[in-house]
């Protein structure tokens, strides 16, 4: 089995969001943009979200994410993986998230697309991460995998991506950003 790689991330500078996948998928991997499988529920999410949908070109759908204040990445940066079920995962390598978030330090909020990317960032990255004042919580998975879950639901729980993205930033006691409450 051969080694994969995951791709950089997209984010900007007004990034307050991470979205985490675990890896992409083999459709995704092929063409080299995240979530590529058409039965992925992600872009028609961020579609209903933040008008990013399946029917425009990636660059398009990438950018109207990005000024919404929306970041994508994944926790592993290379694996071995046969197929694309997370569950297929091992020889994990996590990606830098110490530089990604010296680098991107708006980011208040991070959401992790299922489990996987969940347990292996609080296996392999958390632990060696200072503690930044960052909410994190998992969402359901988008992956055509996770089919027990109707599109509408998992599209009312992702909902939490618009509202934490929207609101406003306010100056800390301390001079530092800090999100506003509510």
């Amino acid at each position: 089995m051969s080694r994969i790689q995951s791709f950089p991330p997209i984010a900007s500078t007004n990034s307050r969001v991470l979205v985490l996948g675990s890896m992409p998928g083999v459709e995704s991997l092929r063409a080299r943009q995240y979530y590529a499988h058409p039965r992925n529920a992600f872009w028609p999410i961020m579609g209903s979200l933040f008008g990013a949908g399946r029917s425009l070109p990636y660059e398009e759908r990438t950018a109207r994410i990005r000024s919404a204040g929306i970041a994508l990445w994944d926790v592993l940066q290379a694996c071995v993986r046969p197929g694309s079920l997370d569950t297929s995962i091992t020889d994990e390598v996590a990606n830098d998230f110490a530089a990604f978030f010296a680098t991107y330090p708006t980011i208040t909020h991070v959401f992790f697309n299922g489990s996987k990317a969940e347990t292996a960032f609080c296996r392999l990255v958390a632990p060696g991460l200072p503690e930044a004042g960052r909410a994190f919580a998992r969402l359901p998975s988008t992956s055509p995998a996770h089919a027990a879950m109707r599109l509408e639901a998992k599209l009312q729980a992702w909902s939490v991506l618009k509202s934490v993205s929207s609101r406003p930033r306010r100056v800390r006691s301390d001079g530092r950003s800090a999100r506003a409450s509510g």
